[in-house]
């Protein structure tokens, strides 16, 4: 059995259909839900890779594709975004396409935010080529691009590049959605464990929505 194929038996085996109604209500999502914890799915996921010995590149890559692209309920997705996260995939440059296609197609901040994280890895292991595509993405038409772009330093914490964070954020101030200015609020925030004084005076500096002041303010 393939990898994908294993995976998708192991969701439907893993669901319990009580939990779904509540789980599409709750992300608001028109791809129904078979009803698996995200704990769970990436619990099932690196079982799945280790019993079946899949550890290239070769192999994880295409069966993440398959299982993002052709799925039929949600937990395939969050699937394909555990398989990214595994250590042979991480701060891999040539994924940034497929990560830039999880924000454009998923369109929400689940697969969003879970992005980040893979960009986050990349800021580690390609800094200044890393920094280059979040500079384009923090202008880019769509706003789940946008939001990747502006939170893909977080856990970073005294890595963080201070100055792309500042760059990232600049073309979003004005932005009146809800999930932008969360992001910009967000990353500052997170900014302002290490670097509390920086983020004080960049709050002081720019005109911030109250909803991103208010969260970069949080814990200061």
């Amino acid at each position: 059995m393939s990898l994908s194929a294993a995976v998708r038996t192991s969701l439907r085996a893993a669901a319990d259909a009580r939990l779904a109604p509540g789980q599409q209500a709750y992300m608001k999502s028109e791809m129904p839900f078979l009803g698996v914890r995200v704990p769970e799915v990436r619990r099932l996921v690196r079982s799945l890779v280790r019993e079946l010995g899949v550890t290239s590149r070769d192999e994880l890559v295409p069966t993440a594709r398959e299982l993002w692209d052709d799925a039929t309920h949600r937990e395939e997705r969050y699937a394909a975004a555990a398989l990214l996260g595994l250590r042979p995939l991480r701060g891999d440059l040539s994924l940034v396409p497929f990560h830039e296609h999880v924000a454009r197609t998923g369109a929400w901040w689940d697969h969003v935010d879970e992005a980040a994280h893979r960009i986050a890895d990349l800021h580690d292991a390609w800094p200044s080529e890393t920094a280059a595509i979040v500079r384009v993405w923090a202008v880019d038409d769509l706003l789940w691009v946008r939001r990747l772009a502006i939170i893909s330093q977080l856990g970073r914490r005294d890595r963080t590049d201070l100055d792309l964070l500042a760059a990232v954020i600049e073309p979003n101030l004005a932005d009146g959605e809800f999930f932008v200015r969360k992001a910009v609020g967000w990353s500052l925030r997170e900014a302002a464990k290490t670097d509390p004084d920086w983020v004080r005076s960049y709050v002081e500096g720019h005109e911030l929505s109250p909803l991103s002041r208010r969260e970069a303010l949080k814990h200061l």
